[in-house]
């Protein structure tokens, strides 16, 4: 399974990452997402897991503040802000934020913390990227993806 992970949109879906998001077999977005256009446009390639960031106003008092998905035997916990994350989080195989516009990857035990970045507007001179999960019976291997930007 081919999952597409990223956050921090801002309402902006890039050509490259629109062109990632074919081969999706899921996407999990987490939040900052800014309009509903863009969840539309998500869930128009392949099934969306979301949680709303701290930019997801009134139009998005639907969408949890975070989710527990599994998928392909990965148990996938997502949320917006690092801060929000319960402390004694158990049952999880892989954690799912963003919010600092930082890519992280990191093993902490058993669970595996992921950060995709943003690859929204370019902000504080960021990289701008993404990730891809390959997820098959209960293993996971994630690649950074870094998308082009524009130089002024």
């Amino acid at each position: 399974m081919n999952i597409i992970i990223l956050s921090d949109t801002h309402g902006l879906l890039r050509p490259a990452v629109l062109e990632i998001l074919q081969s999706a077999d899921a996407i999990l977005h987490a939040g900052d997402i800014n309009s509903q256009a863009v969840v539309d446009k998500l869930s128009s390639f392949a099934p969306l897991y979301v949680v709303r960031g701290n930019n997801d106003k009134e139009w998005a008092a639907a969408i949890p503040h975070d989710l527990t998905v599994t998928l392909e035997g990965i148990r996938f916990y997502m949320v917006h802000n690092k801060k929000d994350i319960p402390a004694g989080l158990d049952g999880v195989d892989v954690v799912v934020f963003g919010h600092s516009h930082k890519y992280s990857e990191e093993q902490r035990g058993s669970v595996l913390w992921l950060n995709p970045g943003s690859c929204g507007p370019r902000r504080f001179h960021q990289e701008i990227t993404l990730m891809q999960a390959q997820v098959s019976r209960g293993f996971i291997r994630v690649e950074k993806i870094v998308i082009p930007h524009e130089v002024p």
